[in-house]
């Protein structure tokens, strides 16, 4: 596994607000679309689960973007030799959607390609996108499988607490400490101070799964375009 941290991960808009790590690798999916990455901080072995997500009513915007990802991929799959996965980590949506250049990726992707050998992965990064690209086995041909992975939240944003149950489970008995990042990439965030409901929902489920099912309480993140909250300790951290 790759060192994210060296190709910059942590400039990423999923890792920009949180610890500084001195490692992290990508580890795969968990159920559904929650990602899990292995990282060392202060020489101390940490689990980050991480969610990606977007309100519903903006989830035209992601499919128009992820369209115009897969049309660069496919655009390099004709200059590459070799299989290979991309795999988008994460993404700025709402700033890509207006941005976004085809070409661009592509080249990106292709010259990422070169580089790599049967087996071996690359960090690719193309303004806010960050993803991992490898080559499984090397052909005359080319092929690239492209992956991502965005939560669509369908319900109402007093239930965003459905949202970190989906972390929490996956967290159950863990023997390290740990991270659940949830990365809202909405325009206008879910979560929502205001909104009494969801707040007291939130609570709930931090009072009455985290205590009393993991041997080591996690550090619970909720961030969005408005800020980055730790909800365990109830702290504000941008």
């Amino acid at each position: 596994m790759i060192n994210l941290i060296d190709g910059g991960i942590q400039h990423s808009n999923l890792f920009l607000h949180m610890p500084l790590f001195d490692e992290v690798c990508y580890q795969g999916f968990l159920e559904g679309k929650v990602r899990k990455y292995k990282a060392i901080r202060e020489d101390q072995p940490c689990q980050i689960l991480a969610l990606n997500v977007i309100r519903k009513d903006e989830d035209v915007i992601w499919d128009g973007l992820e369209d115009l990802i897969k049309r660069a991929v496919t655009q390099a799959i004709s200059l590459v030799h070799g299989v290979y996965v991309f795999d988008v980590l994460t993404i700025d949506i709402h700033k890509e959607i207006k941005t976004f250049n085809i070409n661009e990726l592509s080249e990106v992707i292709v010259n990422h390609s070169r580089k790599l050998t049967p087996g071996s992965t690359r960090l690719v990064k193309y303004s806010t996108l960050y993803g991992l690209l490898q080559k499984l086995v090397h052909e005359d041909w080319g092929k690239i499988a492209f992956k991502t992975s965005v939560e669509v939240f369908k319900d109402k944003p007093s239930y965003l607490d459905l949202l970190i149950k989906q972390l929490t489970k996956n967290f159950e008995f863990a023997h390290d400490p740990g991270i659940l990042l949830l990365n809202d990439l909405s325009q206008e965030p879910i979560f929502d101070p205001n909104d009494a409901l969801q707040q007291e929902r939130l609570k709930k489920i931090i009072a009455a799964q985290i205590p009393n099912t993991i041997e080591f309480p996690p550090e619970v993140y909720v961030q969005d375009r408005k800020g980055v909250r730790e909800l365990l300790s109830g702290s504000v951290i941008a």
